[in-house]
């Protein structure tokens, strides 16, 4: 068996899409390997407790947690006779990341990922990422942690593992642009008159990939792709004029890279989570995957266009913030998972999301910017503080 099938794993938020994905990705493993691929420490999830409990009877971790301690006796009885440890809350989310594994699949969405993925880190563990909120909100602080700790960050959201992939960091001196694709969402030809009357159930309609509702959101928005520039600055210590978006709606092309000497290099997989994911479980070997491979032909035609930055607000803002750097990003990112939030429970519009994130940012730039982020305390002050501030916007919106 490979060395890479061999490694212990932790799945922070294995319910969600890319939870699941993993762990089919450690079925096709264990189909092929034996049992013993990729074992287990722990599961976690925030509230559905079914799906957990019928993931830790198929993939036997030592341990799985649940976020929501309202069901912790149904997880516990769930699991009953097979010897897994249960446990509930947010604490023992925190420690399951905390305990030993090779690899921690860091899967939980926005901002409470931020915890666990510091926990994993102070374990020197590789984290698999597919976080990019805990990065933007906590960039300077999170790369401090890494640089002490030794841990190793290996990006799981498609453009950052391409880049990963692509890149020459013994040769950064080279580097002229990192540019992200963007599939352009579900509104890409949309007016922006059109978007104001756009529903929840068609902004999670993604026409590409298969996510969660926040993330689809983002991606609706193209907030999704400014958060990934932040996060790519983060990641590959890159200046903001180094990064760049470009929309290609057929989501094959995920990055390009283009060097001193005029090459330009492009990472091209079929859009299925299952790639990176399975690239960032083997690295630095490369390991069977049930992904569904590029057929060229049959997609027959690659289409590329400049964002709309006018039409799609957010990621305007959110490229404003990179170049402002400090307490920016994590106001970004704090006012938009309320307004997301606030927005798929039909209290404000689709387009009222840009709105909120930029007045929370105004207001922000007042109260929060000139906070020093060099702390969890400070990040999660910032963080809280911004959340207030955007929670009112949206109550008075909604009135």
């Amino acid at each position: 068996m490979s060395g890479a099938l061999t490694r212990s794993l932790t799945v922070l938020g294995s319910t969600g899409s890319i939870g699941c994905s993993t762990l089919d990705i450690l079925r096709h493993a264990r189909d092929r390997h034996g049992a013993f691929a990729f074992p287990l420490e722990a599961l976690t999830a925030q509230s559905n407790v079914n799906a957990l409990i019928e993931q830790a009877h198929a993939f036997r971790p030592r341990m799985a947690v649940i976020g929501d301690e309202t069901h912790f006796h149904a997880l516990k009885r769930g699991l009953e006779g097979t010897g897994i440890e249960a446990a509930a809350g947010r604490a023992a989310i925190i420690e399951a990341a905390a305990r030993p594994s090779d690899i921690a699949m860091l899967a939980i969405v926005g901002t409470a990922g931020l915890e666990p993925a510091l926990a994993a880190a102070e374990r020197s563990a590789t984290i698999a990422l597919a976080n990019k909120e805990c990065i933007v909100a906590a960039g300077e602080y999170f790369r401090a942690v890494l640089a002490r700790t030794r841990a190793r960050i290996v990006p799981v959201d498609s453009e950052h593992n391409a880049a990963f992939q692509l890149l020459d960091f013994a040769q950064a001196h080279a580097i002229e642009k990192v540019t992200l694709t963007a599939s352009g969402g579900p509104f890409r030809t949309w007016t922006a008159e059109r978007m104001t009357h756009v529903t929840p159930e068609q902004a999670v309609a993604h026409p590409n990939w298969s996510m969660g509702a926040k993330i689809s959101v983002d991606s609706a928005t193209l907030m999704n792709k400014g958060l990934e520039l932040i996060e790519a600055q983060y990641l590959f210590a890159l200046e903001p004029d180094q990064l760049d978006v470009i929309v290609h709606p057929q989501s094959v092309v995920h990055c390009l890279v283009s060097y001193a000497d005029g090459s330009m290099l492009a990472h091209l997989s079929a859009p299925d989570m299952r790639t990176p994911i399975s690239h960032a479980l083997g690295w630095p070997e490369r390991i069977d995957s049930p992904a569904q491979r590029l057929n060229l032909a049959s997609v027959a035609q690659l289409t590329f266009e400049q964002a709309d930055m006018t039409r799609f607000r957010c990621l305007k803002l959110a490229t404003d913030c990179l170049r402002a750097g400090g307490a920016a990003p994590n106001i970004l990112n704090a006012a938009n998972e309320i307004a997301v939030e606030a927005f798929l429970a039909r209290r404000i519009g689709f387009m009222d999301i840009a709105r909120i994130v930029e007045d929370t940012l105004s207001c922000g730039d007042r109260v929060l910017t000139n906070q020093s982020a060099d702390s969890l305390e400070s990040v999660l002050e910032i963080d809280g503080r911004a959340r207030a501030i955007a929670t009112d916007l949206c109550r008075n919106m909604a009135a």
